[in-house]
């Protein structure tokens, strides 16, 4: 069992469960999904970027990236409903604990200049989003394999109900917020 998973079941659960005074351990809120989304706007005219932005997503996660289609045209952006937009990934269980430790522990301290998370990326259920700036924080990712630097949406999302829970949930699994 992964590191983060085995504490969370043997610390954090007990901990919540004391601080917001739950009844049942299935009231405890978790982790359910994170979700990794690069946008490439200019994949709709290049496939090439598509595809080192798939290789990149994959290299990081170890899964195969599902590509983005645009929802409608937006004349503007030069965009039609269905092009190619960017890729994401959705990681769940064991793989979803293994990225969330090599966050932690390994890219997030590789940030220039990191002064640690905003608290207030939560979106009011519980879910909280970090931007990424480059993909070159992921150790897995070599300099001289980039075709163009890109950014990444790493989305966790939980069960809780609320944005406090959430995020006393994810300072408990250690990321590390702004104070």
């Amino acid at each position: 069992m992964n590191r983060l998973k085995e504490r969370y079941v043997k610390e954090i659960v007990p901990s919540l469960k004391e601080k917001f005074g739950y009844k049942s351990v299935m009231q405890v809120p978790k982790l359910e999904k994170i979700v990794i989304n690069i946008g490439a706007g200019d994949a709709s005219h290049n496939s090439k970027v598509l595809e080192a932005c798939m290789n990149d997503l994959e290299v990081i996660t170890g899964q195969r990236p599902v590509v983005t289609k645009a929802r409608k045209s937006i004349a503007g952006f030069k965009l039609r409903e269905g092009q190619n937009v960017g890729c994401k990934v959705t990681l769940r269980g064991e793989a979803m604990y293994n990225f969330l430790d090599k966050l932690i522990s390994i890219s997030l301290p590789r940030v220039r200049d990191f002064r640690g998370l905003s608290p207030k990326a939560f979106d009011g259920r519980g879910n909280y989003t970090i931007g990424i700036k480059e993909q070159l924080i992921f150790p897995e990712i070599e300099f001289d394999n980039v075709v163009k630097v890109r950014g990444m949406d790493i989305v966790l999302v939980t069960t809780a109900k609320s944005n406090e829970e959430a995020l006393e949930l994810l300072k408990e699994l250690g990321i590390p917020f702004r104070k």
